[in-house]
C-alpha cells in the first residue's frame, strides 16, 4: 500500500524527464531508465504521480513510433505500476505540424488507494472524476482536459522547427486543487553566442516565453490555484561568468574564419605550467579539463551561476538544490556519470511552484522529513538528461477546497 503509516496525508510525486535520447537509443537506454523510475516510485510510495516528458519519441518522431508505443505500454501495464488502476496519458504525436508539434508527453498515474480525484475540463470549467486508464494522442489541440500551446516562431527565429512549447492540467486531490504544466523552453544554439553577454541572450528568450506561460497560467479566464511548473527549462549557468571563473589565470587565443572572420573558436591557456590548455570553446563544444569541478559536492559550487530564475523571484519558488547538474551527460550507456564536451553542464530540468504551491508543501512538512528533491540514475546513463523529481505530501486540510469542485459536487454525476 503506498503511503508511510508515520506521515500521514497523500504522496505526491512530480517527475520530468527530458527523453529523447530514450528514443534514439532504445535497445541500450530504456531498460535501464525504466527500473531507476520504478525504484523511485518505489521508495517513494505516490498516492498520486505526474511524469513530465520533454522530447518524447526522440529527434525522429516518426521512425520511433514503435518505440513510443512500448514505451508507453510498458508504463501502464507493469508489475511495478499495477497498484495504479487509473490513468491519463497525453501525447503530442502530431509530428507533421509545424504550428503544433511539441513532443510533449504527459503521464499522470493513481494509486488504488486514492478515492477521490477530479481532472478540470477547461472547456466545460467544471472537474470530473478520474475512472480508468486513457491515453490521448496526436492533437490535443481538441482535448478539453488540457491546455496546450508551442511558443510562436519569433521567440527563437534561429531554430526554423523549434518544439519548444507547454501543456498543462488541473487536479484536485485531498480537496487540494493546483495545475501542473509540462514545459520545454528554448535552448542556446551556440556557446560562443551565449559567451559574449551576461545575461546571454538565450537567458532573455527564456525569460520572455516563461513569462508568457505564468502570465497565461494565472490570467482571468480560470479560477487562480496553486501551480507546478515543471520540465526542462533549459537554464544554463551565466556562461561570461563560469568562464571567468574557471579560467581566472588564463589566456585567451581567438581563432577566426578564414574566409568570414567569424569567431569560430575560443581557446583558454593556462599562463604558466607550460601553457596547458584549460578550455575550448566552439558553437557546440565546452570541453573544460577538469570535469569532477561539476561533480565535486554535486557542483554546488556553481550554483551562483544559476541566475534565470532570480528573474522570477517574486512568482517561482524552488526547494534547495543538492543534486549535480542534470545536463549534459554521456548518451554512452556504460557512463553514468560521464559529462559530454557540448554544453557547460547545468540544471536544465527542474520542479518549481507558485507562492501558494511553496505554502501548501511546508505546511504539510513535520518533524519527519517528507519532502525531497533530487534526480534520479546518479551512476546509470539514463540519455543525456537526468531525470528530476519532487515528492512531497499534502497533509490533510493543507489545501484550499476548489469552489468549482464544490459546484461539481452538487450536480449529479456524469
Amino acid at each position: 500500500m503506498a503511503g508511510k503509516a508515520a506521515a500521514p496525508g497523500t504522496a505526491v510525486l512530480l517527475v520530468t524527464a527530458n527523453v529523447g535520447s530514450l528514443f534514439d537509443d532504445p535497445e541500450n537506454l530504456q531498460k535501464n531508465w525504466l527500473r531507476e523510475f520504478y525504484q523511485v516510485v518505489h521508495t517513494h510510495k505516490p498516492h498520486f504521480m505526474a511524469l513530465h516528458c520533454q522530447e518524447f519519441g526522440g529527434k525522429n518522431y516518426e521512425a520511433s513510433m514503435s518505440h513510443v508505443d512500448k514505451f508507453v505500454k510498458e508504463l501502464l501495464s507493469s508489475d511495478a505500476m499495477k497498484e495504479y488502476n487509473r490513468a491519463r496519458v497525453y501525447l503530442d504525436e502530431n509530428y507533421r505540424s509545424q504550428e503544433h508539434f511539441t513532443a510533449l508527453g504527459s503521464f499522470y498515474f493513481l494509486h488504488e488507494s486514492l478515492k477521490n480525484i477530479y481532472q478540470f475540463d477547461f472547456k466545460a470549467k467544471k472537474y470530473k472524476k478520474v475512472t480508468g486508464k486513457e491515453i490521448y494522442s496526436d492533437t490535443l489541440e481538441s482535448t478539453p482536459m488540457l491546455e496546450k500551446e508551442k511558443f510562436p516562431q519569433d521567440y527563437f527565429p534561429e531554430c526554423k522547427w523549434s518544439r519548444k512549447g507547454f501543456v498543462r492540467t488541473r487536479w484536485c486531490v485531498a480537496d487540494c486543487a493546483f495545475d501542473l504544466v509540462n514545459i520545454h523552453l528554448f535552448h542556446d544554439a551556440s556557446n560562443l553566442v551565449a559567451w559574449e553577454s551576461s545575461p546571454s541572450v538565450y537567458a532573455g528568450i527564456r525569460h520572455k516565453a516563461l513569462g508568457y506561460v505564468l502570465d497565461r497560467i494565472i490570467d482571468q479566464r480560470f479560477e487562480k490555484v496553486s501551480y507546478f511548473v515543471f520540465g526542462d527549462f533549459n537554464f544554463r549557468l551565466d556562461s561570461k561568468s563560469v568562464v571567468e571563473t574557471l579560467c581566472t589565470k588564463a589566456t585567451m587565443q581567438t581563432v577566426r574564419a578564414a574566409d568570414t572572420n567569424e569567431v569560430v573558436k575560443l581557446i583558454f591557456r593556462e599562463s604558466d605550467n607550460d601553457r596547458k590548455v584549460m578550455l575550448q570553446l566552439e558553437k557546440k563544444l565546452f570541453d573544460y579539463f577538469n570535469q569532477e569541478v561539476f561533480r565535486d559536492d554535486n557542483g554546488t559550487a556553481l550554483l551562483e551561476f544559476d541566475k534565470e530564475l532570480s528573474v522570477f523571484k517574486d512568482r517561482l519558488y524552488e526547494l534547495d538544490i543538492s543534486f549535480p547538474p542534470s545536463y549534459p551527460y554521456s548518451e554512452d550507456s556504460s557512463q553514468g556519470k560521464q559529462y559530454m564536451n557540448t554544453r557547460c553542464p547545468a540544471w536544465c530540468d527542474r520542479v518549481l511552484m507558485s507562492p501558494s504551491a511553496k505554502e501548501l508543501i511546508l505546511r504539510s512538512e513535520s518533524e519527519e522529513k517528507v519532502v525531497t528533491y533530487d534526480h534520479i540514475g546518479a551512476n546509470v546513463c539514463m540519455g543525456d538528461h537526468k531525470p528530476v523529481f519532487l515528492a512531497f505530501r499534502v497533509a490533510p486540510g493543507a489545501g484550499r477546497r476548489c469552489q468549482r469542485l464544490e459546484r461539481t459536487l452538487r450536480e449529479p454525476c456524469l
